[in-house]
């Protein structure tokens, strides 16, 4: 039995709580990016990624557009000790693009990490140590003086390190489990640590403040980010990070309320992988901004392909809810949604409309490479008339009359809701040939011909059943003519509704479609479709069509 009594509040809140990110509606640009796909993602897979793997990962990360990754614990795995030293002898980082490696401030790991790196054109040696009461008390057994000294020490060293190896260096500080330790005390092992370190505006520093754990609503850690940003030393040489996991299912709100309240960079995994319930999800992040005119600087135009690669190399799976990403997110099943995105569909077309405002659809699905006939409108049991003649009409071209869209979607939910599946588009096309267009049995018009007087004439060469009709009659048009001769021939009457057409094609040989409703003797309507290069025909065949289907 769940007993929430052992349970209490784990989180410390700062000691100055000043709001000012309340009053940010959004977020104003894109904060710097880095992927930790490669490592923190890559030690949470039940089977961790090959050699090969992580190089295919890493030039997905490379395509999306990332400029700062980090690449591994080399000092802690010889997979990710080869991987790196592959990705710098054989000269694969671009020159716009910085790895990033992790180490504990343990004197023989920091001195590993070194060597891994070397030869590296730009490298991030990302150092941390947990500060938490948690790690404190149970783990290290140590005063909060004793575990500030250790990443004193462990800023030292780094320091003195790289001024020993060749390379181009920036440092990076993570006061680990930061969510469980008392804001302000996080804040001296900072500023410790800063003072070592002496960044500059041209040599900037990055202090990571990480959710480890997830312990507060995200509200309580944009507070302690804006404490610390407010009183960090050299504040205009130090680029505040965060790497949000999410325990409590609230990672993207965590980093999105994190950068209104002063951070500038987001360390993050695709589709949120990582620990436990993972890390943030960069593509939620990213697409977000863009959802809000922000250009968030990482390239998600070919979702698809990302899922593709993703799903290979780590053998995970992208929900089919997955924001922005999955199969379903952008779909509607529903007759009511599906008759507003129809509806919004066209009349951004009619209108020429650049921005994006269609209903239930928060981006545009073209943008990550989704099609709205295969990812939008999807058809089942549940759609409606509106969706289903939309489908028809952007897939094959069809624009049938409304009250045809709902006879037309009364059978093709009847078909789905009997097999119990969704139906595709060539299904949708083929109920529709079946049921409506050209159907020519019992009744068939073989031939037609027309005498202009006062009133059309028609001469009509009919079969019905196995015998074969000559009929004469007039009308105020063709298509009535030839209705007032079927009559004659048929023994159940019926009146002429509805008639709509339009063309198919371009040019001179395009397809002519047309549409009939009539009414029968027992007062029911039946409809059908002619399709022909001659616009005539066309319109006898739907009239025939909708004869049949009485």
């Amino acid at each position: 039995m769940m007993d929430a009594s052992k349970y209490s509040i784990g989180y410390y809140a700062p000691p100055v709580n000043e709001y000012r990110w309340v009053k940010k509606d959004h977020i104003e640009k894109a904060p710097i990016w880095c992927s930790v796909d490669l490592r923190d993602g890559n030690q949470s897979l039940v089977i961790p990624m090959s050699l090969s793997e992580k190089l295919k990962f890493y030039q997905l990360l490379l395509e999306i557009g990332f400029k700062e990754i980090e690449v591994g614990f080399p000092a802690a795995s010889e997979t990710e000790y080869e991987f790196l030293r592959t990705i710098i002898e054989n000269d694969m980082i671009p020159s716009d693009v910085t790895v990033q490696v992790l180490t504990q401030c343990r004197d023989h790991i920091i001195r590993k990490t070194f060597e891994a790196v070397k030869g590296a054109p730009r490298a991030i040696i990302h150092f941390y140590n947990s500060t938490s009461v948690a790690q404190r008390e149970q783990v290290f057994k140590k005063s909060k003086e004793e575990i500030k000294q250790i990443a004193v020490e462990g800023a030292k060293l780094v320091k003195k390190l790289s001024e020993e190896y060749e390379g181009n260096f920036l440092f990076e500080y993570s006061p680990e489990s930061f969510t469980g330790t008392e804001p302000e005390y996080a804040l001296e092992v900072c500023n410790a640590v800063l003072d070592v370190m002496q960044p500059t505006i041209d040599r900037p520093m990055i202090i990571n403040l990480p959710v480890t754990v997830e312990m507060s609503m995200p509200h309580i850690y944009a507070n302690q980010i804006e404490y610390c940003s407010d009183r960090l030393h050299y504040r205009d040489a130090v680029i505040l990070s965060t790497h949000p996991h999410n325990d409590r299912g609230t990672g993207v709100a965590d980093t999105e309320l994190a950068l209104l309240a002063g951070a500038q960079r987001v360390e993050c995994c695709l589709f949120g992988n990582g620990e436990r319930t993972g890390n943030v999800d960069a593509i939620t992040l990213a697409m977000n901004m863009y959802s809000h005119g922000v250009d968030p600087k990482l390239d998600f135009s070919n979702m698809p392909h990302i899922c593709e690669v993703y799903e290979e190399v780590t053998r995970m799976n992208v929900s089919c809810r997955q924001p922005y990403a999955g199969s379903l997110v952008f779909a509607a099943f529903s007759g009511s949604h599906q008759d507003a995105i129809a509806k919004g569909m066209n009349y951004r077309e009619e209108n020429h409309l650049h921005k994006w405002n269609v209903p239930y659809l928060p981006i545009d699905p073209h943008d990550v490479s989704r099609e709205y006939d295969a990812d939008v409108i999807r058809i089942n049991s549940q759609s409606g008339k509106g969706g289903i003649g939309y489908i028809l009409e952007k897939s094959y071209g069809y624009v049938m009359p409304a009250k045809m869209r709902e006879d037309f979607g009364y059978r093709v939910k009847d078909v789905s809701d009997k097999s119990h599946a969704e139906l595709k588009p060539d299904e949708i096309y083929s109920i529709f040939k079946e049921e409506y267009l050209n159907v020519s049995r019992p009744v068939e018009v073989l031939e037609a011909h027309f005498v202009q007087g006062d009133e059309i004439e028609a001469h009509v060469i009919a079969r019905f059943g196995n015998q074969v009709h000559q009929i004469y009659d007039k009308g105020n048009g063709r298509l009535d003519a030839v209705s007032n001769a079927l009559k004659q021939m048929l023994p159940n009457s019926f009146s002429l509704e509805t008639y709509s057409e339009h063309s198919l094609d371009d040019g001179s040989h395009s397809r002519a479609a047309s549409y009939v409703g009539i009414i029968c003797e027992d007062g029911h309507r039946a409809w059908g479709a002619g399709e022909d290069t001659d616009i005539i025909r066309a319109g006898i065949k739907a009239l025939v069509s909708a004869i049949n289907n009485q």
